[in-house]
């Protein structure tokens, strides 16, 4: 399903996990490319190539890369669904699937409650960002109330 920016009433995205994410990130891909050019600096018996060095930059950036993929989580609310971005893929969840909007007890995360028991976590809506965790589930609850199919159940 393709939709533009306009189809959505709102987009949500966590609020401090996306700077840890930076900070990480940048830290990793400093000490790799950091570490390869000190792997020559002392003879330890080691036979240490260029291409070890390299090697060693490349996988600090790699992983800092990956690390950035931490603060890519969003949701977004609309007349099509509800679309969650964890990590690399987006789900839209459309209204007629969807049960409830939850954010239980001692949880991380928020989840779009499905049929049979099942769940789409939204790691975009966390515990850590504190009230502004509760004001978007709030906007979600009132969203889900407005969208959802009359004659659904909870």
């Amino acid at each position: 399903m393709t939709t533009t920016n306009c189809d959505w009433d709102v987009v949500l995205r966590p609020r401090l996990t996306p700077y840890v994410a930076y900070i990480a990130a940048f830290v990793v891909a400093t000490a790799g490319i950091v570490i390869g050019f000190l792997l020559k600096i002392r003879y330890t018996g080691a036979i240490i190539q260029t291409a070890d060095q390299v090697s060693m930059a490349v996988l600090g950036v790699i992983l800092a890369a990956a690390i950035l993929l931490l603060a890519t989580p969003r949701v977004r609310v609309g007349r099509a669904g509800i679309g969650v971005r964890n990590l690399l893929t987006e789900r839209v969840v459309p209204w007629r699937d969807v049960v409830d909007v939850s954010f239980p007890q001692g949880a991380r995360w928020a989840r779009v409650d499905l049929a049979d028991y099942e769940y789409v976590p939204v790691l975009a809506i966390q515990s850590i960002d504190g009230e502004r965790a509760v004001a978007s589930m709030d906007a979600l609850r009132d969203l889900l109330a407005r969208y959802r199919p009359v004659g659904h159940s909870d």
